[in-house]
């Protein structure tokens, strides 16, 4: 006795193929870019995907100087993710940003903090919740935020730029882990 065929038949592709195309062209797409393709303004799309990271992590940079300005009892957590966050600034710009912008700081007491932040206008320096907790939160957002753009801007950028952007992503995740997790 045979058995009758399945009630619903599946039409056009299985859900698994779709999903190996589609990794298969976004790596395809990254790794086969042509790394000197120009668009229209005359710059690559490498340049100014390579410079738009490295602005985003300049401010990023400024987010912890900010918040370990404010709070500088957090120095001791925060140091070593904003030395990273450093890196990241001089892996996009291959080393050319001056050593002022990226050096770490030191650890700032709330006399000097308090001197810095009244000479810095509100405008300059980005707004810092008042607590630890919230500040960490904030900064943790931060940190997840830029890394889902970088993980979904690697799909659009040529192979090395997209791998940098990919292990940065990854770094900017891990933070927003650390620091969610330490705010806990």
């Amino acid at each position: 006795m045979p058995y009758p065929p399945p009630p619903r038949t599946p039409s056009g592709p299985r859900r698994r193929s779709l999903l190996v195309s589609a990794a298969g062209a976004a790596l395809l797409a990254g790794c086969s870019a042509d790394p000197d393709s120009r668009d229209s303004g005359g710059s690559s799309v490498t340049d100014q995907a390579r410079a738009r990271a490295a602005r985003d992590s300049r401010t990023l940079l400024e987010r912890y100087d900010a918040v370990l300005a404010a709070h500088p009892r957090l120095a001791g957590r925060l140091r070593p993710l904003r030395a990273q966050v450093a890196a990241h600034v001089r892996a996009f710009t291959d080393g050319t940003t001056p050593t002022a912008t990226v050096t770490p700081t030191a650890t700032p007491t709330p006399t000097a903090a308090k001197s810095s932040a009244s000479a810095a206008s509100a405008a300059a320096a980005p707004a810092v919740p008042a607590g630890e907790k919230a500040a960490l939160a904030d900064l943790a957002g931060a940190e997840r935020a830029l890394a889902d753009w970088r993980a979904k801007d690697l799909l659009e950028v040529p192979g090395e730029l997209a791998r940098l952007l990919a292990s940065v992503a990854a770094a900017g995740a891990a933070h927003a882990y650390l620091l969610t997790e330490g705010a806990k």
